[in-house]
């Protein structure tokens, strides 16, 4: 089942990110690990950069990347990755990809993007937040729980809550590139965070509801090692939840 981590705060949810994330480097001599981008994973990379790490030998790949932006805007995924997680970390930002950054055919950039995954021997790891609306990367509510890397368009949910990092909603790009939920299904760990009350139903969904593509996050349930790592007020409304604690709180037994 999926494992539940509900935590004091951000730092505490970086820190047992960071910690899932070291593990998974020592497994491999070329570890690949899977980046999200916004505000929620950015703990996870703050404490990360506090190990000072040699990352060098990392190749990582974004989940998601807008479509329509010129190059080097600020808030493209391409620059958002370098500046908050390729910098801080030190990692190569040749290993480190977004889609559609290969200046391809855009028809095609979402096999192209499948193509180099499986070339890194796959995602050995990777960061998770969640949307409002249940989605995971930019899969929207009735994407498909098989789908690969493509071009969807935002749903206005999703435009209204990034509208924050530009100068208007109008401003919010229609499209991205997104790594589909089976790709993201790929990946060797899942590890998902969400913090605040206002992302309490959408983990209630994802964790305790039905399967669903009305919920793309939910497919986590199929996955053989997904780790949800919540803050009181994004665990709220989880039936379970005091099960999760005594759960999280044994887990050294559980593997012994």
């Amino acid at each position: 089942m999926t494992e539940i981590a509900i935590v004091g705060g951000k730092a505490d949810a970086g820190r047992i990110a960071a910690d899932f994330i070291v593990d998974t480097l020592a497994r491999r001599a070329e570890p690949t690990l899977g980046l999200a981008t916004g505000s929620t994973p950015l703990p996870v990379w703050s404490a990360l950069a506090e190990r000072a790490l040699d990352l060098s030998a990392v190749r990582g790949f974004a989940l998601d990347e807008y479509v329509g932006l010129p190059a080097g805007h600020p808030e493209s995924y391409r620059a958002v990755v370098d500046r908050d997680i390729v910098a801080p970390l030190g990692l190569d930002p040749a290993r480190v990809r977004v889609p559609g950054d290969d200046d391809g055919p855009l028809a095609q950039a979402g096999e192209r993007y499948e193509t180099a995954i499986a070339a890194a021997g796959g995602v050995d790891l990777q960061i998770l937040g969640i949307g409002r609306t249940g989605h995971i990367g930019f899969n929207e509510p009735g994407s498909s729980l098989a789908s690969r890397t493509r071009l969807k368009a935002l749903t206005p949910a999703t435009r209204a809550d990034n509208a924050r990092f530009f100068d208007s909603v109008d401003d919010v790009p229609t499209h991205c590139l997104t790594q589909g939920v089976g790709t993201i299904l790929d990946a060797g760990t899942l590890v998902l965070l969400a913090f605040g009350e206002q992302k309490a139903a959408a983990v209630a969904a994802a964790v305790e509801g039905p399967l669903t593509s009305s919920c793309p996050a939910s497919a986590i349930q199929l996955h053989r090692r997904a780790v949800v790592i919540v803050d009181e007020a994004a665990a709220s409304l989880l039936e379970h939840r005091e099960y999760y604690r005594f759960a999280w709180d044994h887990r050294e037994i559980a593997s012994a």
